[in-house]
């Protein structure tokens, strides 16, 4: 089932990291009728909203990156709410494109699903074979549940909801509230102010040998609409690059696109997260998809970014 250059695509999200790249990415290739909603328009975890709009708007795919996102220290003070919003966007958005028509939907998940301590690299078969990693486990669970909703739905009622699951994600308009951003923005604009102010060290979570796979976020959006024109499926897929760093080198290498001079020292008694999350995305990459955006290169564009925005991206 090819999407036809004038279908109405809904991208529930596009205002967010991923949503926003996932437009640009439709658009680049042609694709025009694209919608979407901010929150404060429509409010996702609001059932007869959600139906509202898809009753009007009628779209033929969806594209759901809507969700509530942050990194370890907010996943772990705020469980309730990651569960709760997540599950509450994944059930009304999943449910709506089945009662209104939707062709095919696409649920954005999340690599930290899988076990806490599952062999190298993670296969997609690996899901639900141990225990979760517990400071995202609310998290996890909710998106688990979200790529359950579809399979479920595909098997029911015939739909063709289909899930990705990407590693780290980092790109331009990141958050970097340092209370809820994920590692990538936290880490460019602690080193930033840190050479601003002129700081002899900057401390870090952790031991910095937790292991991580990092993916820019417009190689993730091409993946997603990749998958979209080329996959039908009931299982999900996973999207990355297929190396990993840890976070000490990742560390260093923020370092010297930020160029701050000073030392890098670590907190052993804050949490380092899963020991290891490296993705095995030989599934993608047997159907003729690769990443395109080397790891320095992208740190280099989202540190451009972030000097262009930094009074808006500070606040």
């Amino acid at each position: 089932m090819n999407m036809q250059k004038n279908a109405k695509i809904y991208v529930a999200g596009h205002a967010g990291l991923v949503g926003s790249a996932i437009v640009r990415s439709l658009k680049s290739k042609g694709y025009q009728n694209v919608v979407g909603k901010r929150s404060a328009e429509l409010d996702l975890t609001n059932q007869l909203q959600t139906q509202a709009f898809f009753e009007s708007e009628r779209p033929e795919y969806v594209f759901l990156s809507a969700a509530k996102v942050g990194g370890i220290h907010v996943n772990n003070t705020h469980p309730a709410e990651f569960i709760y919003i997540n599950l509450m966007i994944e059930c009304n958005v999943i449910h709506a494109a089945y009662q209104y028509g939707v062709k095919k939907l696409m649920l954005l998940g999340s690599g930290c699903i899988y076990p806490r301590i599952p062999p190298q690299p993670i296969k997609e078969e690996y899901l639900l074979t141990g225990e979760l990693e517990k400071t995202n486990e609310a998290y996890a669970l909710a998106k688990i549940s979200g790529l359950k909703l579809c399979e479920y739905y595909n098997k029911q009622y015939g739909t063709n909801f289909i899930s990705t699951m990407p590693c780290n994600l980092y790109g331009e308009g990141d958050n970097y509230n340092l209370d809820t951003s994920h590692v990538v923005p936290a880490l460019i604009r602690k080193f930033h102010e840190a050479k601003v102010r002129r700081m002899p060290s900057v401390t870090l979570w952790g031991t910095g040998k937790a292991m991580r796979e990092f993916l820019h976020v417009d190689d993730v959006a091409d993946a997603c609409v990749f998958l979209m024109e080329h996959y039908d499926g009931n299982g999900w897929i996973n999207v990355g690059c297929g190396e990993d760093i840890t976070i000490a080198e990742l560390a260093q290498m923020v370092k010297e696109v930020v160029h701050y001079e000073g030392e890098i020292v670590y907190d052993p008694s804050m949490p380092d997260g899963t020991p290891r999350k490296l993705l095995d995305s030989s599934k993608l990459f047997s159907m003729g998809w690769r990443p395109r955006i080397g790891l320095k290169a992208g740190l280099s564009r989202v540190y451009a970014d972030y000097l262009m925005n930094a009074e808006r991206y500070r606040k």
